[in-house]
């Protein structure tokens, strides 16, 4: 096992045994690996920093590199694609630890000979490992503890080159087993366009739910940053009220581009919710929620939410309309009472019709304290005709009524 710290000016011997070089930096290739080959080294020779293939080493340890052969090339290096530099690229980098949640700083890399060949195996996070590239070879001790993340829980790493692409793509599987609260948590530690990196290498469905998570000034920065197609996708994931907001925070013209873009369903739903301002519960509501005819049962109602094709994230009431087609709310019940209740019974005899709504003019935060009052999961808004227009949900108002960290602790109730 060797410390990419410990390699880097170590001396480079021909097959003859004489020094003619020292390693400047050691080069491995992503992929889908999960722990990434070293394929050559950048040696430097007066002034020049040219490629060392890997198959031209014989062999190398703390001493140095010894190499099979007395022929070299001495054509200056250039990056190939795929290609990492461990010491330019990835020490004092952040990189985001799957398996611990956090963002950390590399101090320095592990390398372990497989038998085949060398191999990134781990990162070195701890302060001992800032020390030992700090202090004379020979002088730093090997019994010092050292904390070490194995290099298959790296899920993004954060460096400045064009080959992080083919790490993201290696690593999609790896953050797409986080939550995407947590993602966002992670990607708000990085810099801006690290943090559109990371949500560029997510599906599009965990993107659009990490991008509801975090500030509608963070997704429209980052959805403007984006393949204009790849952001309308997302768009069209995320539920129509945050679609509606980010585009309202976006440049105007960005905005109109990316608009048009979409599919018309999804068009249609955030074009309803643009209508209304921002801080009205027209403004904050959404328009995903189900909505039954007062004449089905109790059974029935159960079979039709089965066979829906797609049924929105927040689903703890179901809103009763006057009769198939029509918008006129007349009562609601919530899941929990529907399944508790006799399947024979129209729904008409089991839902409540007395209930409390705001207007969708209403202030934002008039139906938000509503909400908090009357300890309810969501509220309708229903126009001047007694339609039903759409829903403020809990985790919405609670976006208005309480600082942002003290939101982080709440528990998500609905995704």
């Amino acid at each position: 096992m060797l410390y990419v710290s410990q390699m880097i000016g170590m001396p480079i011997h021909d097959s003859r045994n004489e020094r003619f070089a020292v390693i400047k930096d050691v080069v491995v290739r992503y992929g889908s690996e999960d722990y990434p080959p070293v394929v050559g080294l950048v040696a430097r020779f007066r002034r020049r920093d040219f490629f060392v293939s890997g198959r031209n080493i014989a062999g190398f340890d703390e001493k140095g590199v010894r190499l099979s052969s007395a022929k070299l090339d001495l054509t200056p290096f250039v990056r190939r694609e795929g290609e990492v530099l461990l010491g330019k690229d990835v020490l004092d980098n952040q990189l985001i630890d799957v398996d611990g949640k956090r963002v950390v700083r590399v101090n320095d890399v592990q390398l372990i000979d497989t038998g085949d060949r060398w191999r990134v195996t781990g990162a070195d996070v701890s302060f001992q490992g800032f020390l030992r590239r700090l202090m004379p070879k020979g002088f730093y001790g090997t019994d010092r503890v050292v904390e070490v993340l194995d290099w298959a829980d790296v899920g993004y790493l954060a460096t400045d080159t064009a080959t992080v692409t083919v790490q993201l793509k290696s690593s999609k599987d790896k953050l797409s087993r986080l939550h995407p609260v947590e993602i966002a948590q992670l990607a708000e530690s990085l810099s801006p366009i690290h943090r559109t990196e990371v949500v560029e290498s997510l599906d599009d469905d965990i993107a659009a739910d990490t991008l509801e998570e975090m500030t509608t000034e963070a997704q429209a920065r980052i959805l403007e940053e984006l393949d204009e197609e790849r952001a309308a996708d997302i768009l069209e994931e995320m539920s129509p009220d945050d679609a509606a907001d980010v585009l309202d925070e976006m440049d105007e013209e960005k905005s109109e581009q990316l608009f048009a873009l979409m599919e018309d369903d999804e068009k249609a739903d955030v074009a309803e919710l643009m209508a209304f301002e921002h801080d009205t519960a027209g403004g904050l509501m959404t328009t995903e929620f189900v909505h039954v005819p007062q004449d089905l049962t109790v059974g029935e109602t159960i079979i039709r939410l089965r066979e829906m094709a797609e049924t929105p994230n927040m689903i703890y009431y179901l809103y009763v309309v006057e009769k198939e087609g029509s918008w006129k709310i007349v009562g609601l019940i919530s899941l929990r009472s529907l399944i508790l209740a006799d399947p024979r019974l129209k729904l008409s005899e089991v839902m409540r019709s007395e209930f409390r709504f705001a207007h969708p003019s209403d202030p934002a935060d008039e139906a938000a304290q509503i909400i908090a009052e009357y300890n309810l999961l969501a509220l309708p808004v229903v126009d001047d005709e007694g339609d039903i227009a759409g829903i403020v949900t809990v985790d919405d108002a609670m976006e208005i009524l309480l600082p942002r960290n003290l939101q982080r602790r709440l528990p998500r109730l609905f995704g």
